[in-house]
């Protein structure tokens, strides 16, 4: 039987980032894809122009119709851009009780566009993240949520620990920001352990996270420990990275079919 990876997520209309980055890291990964889209988003490499949002009772629509019919092995969530969006996923996810979820705290896009709402941040904070099997944030969205500057591997542990306290699940912070080798530090259940690897000479860096938390869900869909999960969602993205894909006049897309 396939398994089924459901993604619930903004639109990137020029397909680098968002549902489009996360529908082809599924398909890469041989599953099949569901999407739940709470945003249109009018954007490229260079930046993002306009944001319209799906409807909150829209959004449930669309989770139950994909509950009620084909239920997912796993779920991303990546941009969320207001506290009445979150709110509802949030009910649904109670209400459904799905395995294997994996959120993407989306604040910021590669190009430094804001995605999400100041009244939303609380409700993410406070009601999304708490459901997480694992939190993927960035050095710039982890500062934010455990309020204090990151700047080595021991703030790093310290962001991590601080951020624990808001959720059952893992964290996973992602050191790509930091002047070092990539280095992502993953926080569970008191236990630390590191990722490393050699920085990609890549400046198409549109949708990294997207892809990021889209292969961890697809590895948790299998079975596999998080551990594990980020570890081959780490080996996918440094392929996509590799295939050297370049488009666009800004931070370009990756390659997320150089597999296929």
């Amino acid at each position: 039987m396939i398994k089924k990876v459901l993604t619930i997520a903004g639109s990137d209309c020029s397909g680098g980032a968002g549902i489009q980055a996360d529908i082809k890291t599924i398909t890469a990964h041989k599953m099949y894809a569901m999407s739940v889209i709470t945003a249109l988003t009018a954007q490229n490499t260079t930046g993002v122009y306009g944001i319209e949002e799906v409807t909150p009772e829209f959004v449930g629509q669309q989770i139950d119709c994909i509950f009620n019919d084909i239920r997912p092995d796993a779920v991303k969530i990546g941009m969320v851009s207001s506290s009445k969006i979150i709110e509802i996923i949030v009910e649904k996810l109670i209400q459904y009780k799905p395995e294997n979820i994996v959120i993407d705290p989306v604040m910021v896009s590669t190009s430094g566009s804001k995605l999400i709402c100041d009244d939303a941040m609380n409700a993410l904070i406070t009601k999304l993240i708490p459901v997480a099997t694992v939190i993927t944030p960035n050095i710039p969205e982890a500062e934010v949520l455990c309020g204090f500057s990151i700047k080595n591997e021991d703030d790093m542990i310290k962001a991590a620990q601080e951020i624990s306290k808001t959720l059952k699940g893992a964290v996973l912070v992602k050191g790509g920001h930091l002047v070092n080798d990539a280095i992502d530090l993953l926080y569970e259940n008191g236990n630390i352990h590191w990722f490393r690897s050699k920085r990609i000479d890549n400046p198409n860096t549109h949708g990294t996270g997207c892809t990021l938390s889209s292969a961890i869900a697809c590895n948790l869909a299998e079975g596999k420990s998080l551990s594990t999960s980020i570890e081959n969602a780490k080996v996918y993205l440094t392929g996509a990275l590799k295939a050297g894909l370049n488009l666009g006049q800004g931070s370009g897309p990756l390659e997320h079919t150089y597999l296929i």
